[in-house]
């Protein structure tokens, strides 16, 4: 029998005829039930909208819309669809109580109806209705750990991602700048010495117009005058070329932060070119494809705090999706239209503001490539969800940015993108953060 709880259950009686609801009412009242009235299928859908019962003990037959459609109607709705409904009614046939449960119903009472199996069929769909309730409890807690238990797996793969690719970097870095700036520092002396011996040969021509014949063999042989002219040109472009990579190794040294404190202020731009530099080859042009513009627009920010290694990291990944988009975005025109020439020019807008009198710092990284459909933006920081093919992502990296700007910078990381137009990722940062409390995450 019913036992009686703090918690009393709420049981809607839908029936037309007065009786029967006075004699239900009367009987589950007395056993410590809290006990609702409808004389019919409308009243009953409106009382569900007020309060939600627990249990809707429901008759067939009843004018303008019977039990059947009363039960459809209720199953239909997300709010009442998991209330169970126990009809109660004269019809005895198999037929109808087999339409019953096609509706939804959970159980059938036949009238005339005993007290005692009433109340232990209604006992028996509370104590369903609870345990159901209580499983969807521990199926919501475990999914919470479980997302729990990725978010501190996607964590320690990026604290150790890190620190690996800082100790790359940085050991590239040093290994190349060893021989770069010996090459570098040289070039000049080289040069002087270049220049001293074609001056010696030229001054040699000069007292000496008329060689020998074994050395005008030689001069022609070389081609004397071509030989100085492009030993010039030479000369200048290996200067470029050192130049060129000691600006490189400057980049993965600013890239990787290897040296430096994990969390301090920063230039953000620098950052940011660093990054560029280090994707120069992904911007170039393609077999399907022409090159991508890179467009800029920076205004003055401040110096942030921040962990400058795994921000680059932040900038690295969304400029890596951006040329990626790009690239799926030539590659299905060529595959759709094989003849025909792809003249949609390609590009990257960068951006930086400051806003709010300087709390925040923002910084835009758009491209004018595929988009994102909306199914799939609202997904695109969860962890391990990729829409690459395998092999070619995990599903770690937004969800890794997301967890550097929001977590870590206490800032903001959002995604603007329409199919066809193009993606837009906006980091919002605080310009100031307090050190000492970032220092322990």
């Amino acid at each position: 029998m019913y036992s009686n709880k703090n918690y009393k259950s709420n049981i809607l009686v839908v029936d037309d005829t007065p009786d029967n609801l006075r004699l239900l009412s009367a009987m589950l009242t007395t056993l410590g039930y809290e006990v609702r009235k409808a004389l019919n299928g409308k009243i009953a859908l409106n009382a569900c909208k007020v309060i939600l019962p627990d249990l809707i003990l429901l008759d067939i037959n009843m004018p303008e819309m019977d039990g059947y459609e009363v039960c459809k109607q209720l199953k239909a709705d997300e709010k009442t669809s998991g209330v169970p409904v126990i009809f109660i009614s004269a019809l005895d046939d198999v037929v109808d109580k087999v339409r019953a449960f096609d509706v939804g119903g959970s159980d059938y009472i036949s009238k005339p109806f005993y007290a005692a199996e009433v109340i232990s069929r209604i006992e028996n769909q509370i104590n369903l209705r609870s345990l159901q309730i209580t499983l969807n409890k521990k199926n919501t807690l475990l999914q919470e750990t479980l997302d729990n238990l990725q978010v501190a797996q996607v964590q320690q793969i990026q604290n150790e991602k890190m620190v690996a690719l800082g100790h790359l970097v940085a050991g590239i870095a040093h290994e190349v700048n060893n021989p770069v700036s010996f090459i570098y520092g040289n070039l000049e002396y080289v040069n002087e010495y270049l220049r001293n011996l074609v001056n010696l040969v030229e001054t040699y021509q000069q007292e000496y117009p008329h060689p020998n014949e074994n050395i005008k063999k030689i001069k022609e042989e070389i081609d004397l005058d071509f030989l100085i002219n492009d030993s010039e040109l030479l000369m200048d472009a290996m200067h470029r070329g050192a130049e060129r990579i000691r600006s490189i190794v400057v980049a993965l040294q600013n890239f990787s932060r290897h040296d430096e404190a994990s969390y301090k202020q920063v230039n953000i731009h620098q950052g940011i070119e660093s990054t560029l530099l280090m994707l120069q080859h992904r911007f170039r042009k393609t077999d399907y494809r022409d090159g991508i513009a890179i467009i800029k627009e920076y205004d003055d920010l401040p110096r942030i705090a921040c962990f400058p290694s795994e921000l680059n990291q932040v900038f690295m990944h969304l400029l890596n999706n951006a040329v990626d988009a790009l690239n799926e975005e030539a590659e299905n025109f060529q595959a759709k239209n094989k003849a025909a020439d792809f003249n949609h020019t390609h590009t990257i807008s960068i951006s930086t503001e400051v806003m709010e009198c300087g709390s925040i710092a923002r910084i835009s990284i758009a491209d004018n490539g595929i988009g994102i459909p909306e199914k799939i933006r609202r997904c695109i920081f969860d962890p391990f969800f990729t829409t690459k093919p395998v092999g070619k992502g995990r599903g770690l990296g937004l969800s890794i940015c997301y967890q550097i700007i929001v977590q870590k910078h206490l800032g903001k990381l959002i995604c603007n993108s329409s199919p066809g137009k193009g993606t837009e990722f906006i980091i919002e940062l605080p310009t100031q953060q307090n050190l000492a409390k970032q220092e322990k995450h």
